[in-house]
């Protein structure tokens, strides 16, 4: 029976904590052959650096094949149906990892086939980063006990993916955004179903970082907000930006996370992003390692 994974939730917490340890087999052994004769399409509507490299080298590192299509160049573009192209798909490939605009594409692809169907990003979740994020935590921290993540910026499909990961896992976490850049309120109320008052929300970021052992931001201008750029900034700058001074804050050595690509100067400081105690790069090694063991997970059962 395929198993689709467009949401952070449609893995146990059982089923997290298995993936990560995978990731960390994988990490010390690369190489397999979980995907051999198989062959993954990447369906991508959004630029990519990160999500589409380590897919492809993850893809590789399995003896499968990916094959990547611009969807703006495909004939979705020209007006044929998601439930066609899937349909068309599925009798091609084995698999489908799809990077989109709006999160009702992917469950159209998932509905419309019988592969499995990965969230490479939509608007309304990210969880093949919230993915690395999480084993980038238990990594430097050893453990999720006692851990607090703080977000700090807008409420989007990294916070939502976040939030819920964290909720899964009973991790303490805190988001400050402003009012009307909330996270997702189904995403918010569902996360604190799960794990109660260890899930919070401010408006204040320096009320949100308190004790938190590690900061994340993102971008103020997501893809697809382009046209709202000069209005999000003045919201957001300077008072949701990771400085120094809000990073003094939080737990003392907190680590800062971005899923990356960042803007120094708009959602944190260059003195914080390149500092000691910075994790990004290591966060964007992990997509790698954790969504190998994901697609170890989809294909082995």
């Amino acid at each position: 029976m395929k198993k689709d994974f467009l949401s952070i939730a449609d893995l146990t917490k059982n089923e997290l904590e298995e993936l990560f340890e995978i990731t960390k087999e994988l990490k010390q052994k690369p190489y397999g052959t979980v995907l051999r004769h198989k062959t993954l399409v990447m369906l991508f509507e959004k630029a990519s650096t990160r999500t589409r490299l380590s897919f492809e080298a993850g893809i590789g590192h399995f003896e499968g094949r990916p094959i990547y299509i611009d969807a703006s160049t495909s004939q979705l573009s020209r007006g044929e149906t998601v439930p066609d192209t899937a349909r068309v798909m599925e009798r091609f490939v084995q698999g489908i990892i799809a990077r989109v605009y709006k999160h009702e594409m992917l469950v159209e692809l998932a509905k419309n086939s019988h592969i499995p169907v990965i969230n490479a990003l939509s608007d309304l979740e990210h969880p093949c980063q919230t993915l690395a994020d999480l084993y980038t935590v238990l990594e430097k921290a050893g453990t999720f006990k006692g851990q607090k993540i703080a977000y700090v910026g807008d409420g989007d499909n990294v916070c939502n993916s976040l939030m819920l990961g964290c909720a899964l896992l009973g991790i303490e976490f805190s988001a400050a955004t402003p009012w009307k850049y909330k996270p997702n309120a189904r995403i918010y109320a569902k996360s604190k179903k799960l794990a109660g008052d260890k899930i919070r929300w401010y408006e204040d970021p320096f009320k949100a970082v308190m004790d938190a052992s590690f900061v994340y931001t993102d971008v103020f201008v997501s893809m697809g907000d382009e046209a709202q750029a000069a209005e999000r900034l003045k919201t957001f700058i300077p008072k949701y930006t990771v400085t120094a001074e809000l990073m003094a804050h939080a737990r003392k050595g907190a680590k800062f996370m971005h899923c990356l690509p960042a803007h120094r100067g708009q959602e944190v400081a260059a003195e914080v992003i390149d500092g000691p105690n910075s994790i990004v790069f290591d966060q964007a090694e992990n997509r790698l390692h954790a969504q190998k063991a994901l697609l170890k997970m989809l294909y082995t059962r």
